[in-house]
């Protein structure tokens, strides 16, 4: 893999760079969230550094450190992080506070094609015709993983055909997945949906999966409310029903870890999560219990949640290291990177990689999961979108508890939008 890697990326630098001489000892200093993506990149790093004499050092953080460790350095005088990992939820305050570059600029300049990049996970760090804030670097889209092994069950099919009057399998409609879910949960003896129902960022998260593929939206294409709209009564409706009637016990508590022992365990039928666990789940070493037993879909209805990450330059550090922040950017999401780093279990964004033939033959479900990218929608993308997670968040779980009707959940979770975005 590593003679692999040097070959194809010394070939991408040449063509990027034009032979270029290597640059003068520039360091960069990225702020990484501590998760595997970040240390497939970091094995990598050496032969960015010998490419271009540029040297790049990762201080990997927890997700919830990363924002307050950032804004200090942006707001200063000179940043001591000139290379940034920017998430999504932040892809609307930073380029509001005037605390990124525009890349558009550099790309035209080098060349970089940004054609090659999945639409979702473009619109979903700002990129627009005027700017482009952020590079795509991988995304975290959702979709539906489920027990093939409890589909196909004959006791089950045949109860839910006398039941229900319809053939028991992969769901087509958000209601019919609440309904399987349900049904699994009273004849199947485990829970029919790992939810993971925790307020804030974990029910905010998964919500967004029901209301889209309700047909319902947060914001119409003039960045008006639409979230409380029929198709968000049903969103809601489903979900609070499904953590009612068809999760585990402690659902309202349960975070992302939750959910994935669970599944993992074999006591649940299905989870609503990012495309990358499957291979997590369906793992004979990790997951003994239902390896071989699990797929993968896009969100009953056509769409999920989609989620991401990219890469910026801030404008508070010298030209010389901006350039040099900028080679590394186009190198790391160049298709030979991007490939190596899929070999690896990268999420990719770009889609040639989910179309290349190594990475198939390895990862033949990466054929489904570029479907869940292709169809992933955006939560909220402004200035305070991670503020309204948690005000949506509140709101959810008040609902699901049954503490506020759904109406009233809906209807001050719509409010709480407005006035976030009116600030």
């Amino acid at each position: 893999m590593k003679k692999m890697i040097t070959a194809l990326t010394l070939g991408a630098a040449a063509s990027l760079w034009g032979g270029a001489a290597l640059a003068d000892g520039v360091t960069l200093h990225a702020l990484m969230e501590d998760v595997p993506e970040t240390a497939i990149i970091e094995k990598m790093l050496p032969e960015f550094e010998k490419q271009t004499g540029i040297k790049v050092e990762f201080e990997k953080v927890g997700y919830g450190d990363m924002h307050d460790k950032l804004v200090p350095q942006l707001v200063s005088g000179k940043s001591y992080y000139n290379l940034l990992e920017v998430d999504f939820l932040w892809a609307g305050e930073f380029p509001a506070a005037g605390w990124l570059e525009d890349l558009k600029p550099y790309a035209k300049k080098s060349g970089f094609d940004t054609s090659v990049f999945i639409p979702s996970t473009m619109k979903l760090l700002g990129d627009t015709d005027a700017s482009m804030p952020l590079i795509p670097m991988y995304n975290y889209s959702m979709g539906l993983i489920y027990r093939t092994d409890l589909l196909q069950d004959p006791k089950l099919k045949a109860t839910y055909k006398k039941e229900t009057g319809q053939e028991l399998a992969v769901p087509k409609t958000l209601a019919d997945y609440v309904k399987v879910a349900k049904f699994m949960k009273a004849e199947g003896k485990v829970a029919g949906a790992a939810m993971q129902g925790q307020k804030g960022d974990p029910n905010a998260m998964e919500f967004s999966n029901y209301l889209f593929s309700a047909g319902g939206a947060y914001l119409d294409g003039k960045n008006k409310v639409v979230l409380n709209s029929d198709a968000g009564k049903t969103a809601l409706t489903l979900y609070k029903d499904a953590i009612t009637h068809a999760a585990q016990t402690g659902a309202l508590s349960a975070t992302l870890d939750d959910t994935m022992r669970l599944m993992c365990s074999g006591k649940a039928f299905s989870m609503v999560t990012y495309w990358w666990m499957l291979p997590q789940i369906d793992n004979a070493k990790s997951c003994p219990s239902v390896a071989g037993k699990v797929a993968l879909s896009v969100m009953p209805g056509g769409h999920g949640e989609s989620g991401g990450w990219g890469w910026g330059i801030p404008k508070n550090i010298p030209q010389d290291e901006k350039d040099a922040a900028w080679k590394f950017i186009t190198w790391v999401q160049s298709k030979d990177v991007a490939v190596a780093r899929a070999m690896e279990g990268h999420a990719p964004v770009r889609a040639d990689v989910y179309e290349d033939p190594a990475v198939l033959k390895k990862y033949p479900f990466y054929k489904q999961a570029m479907k869940v990218v292709e169809s992933g929608k955006s939560f909220p993308i402004f200035t305070y979108s991670a503020q309204y997670e948690d005000t949506l968040g509140t709101q959810l779980s008040l609902a699901a508890s049954g503490e506020k009707p759904v109406p009233d959940a809906l209807s001050a979770a719509a409010d709480g939008l407005t006035g976030l975005m009116n600030k």
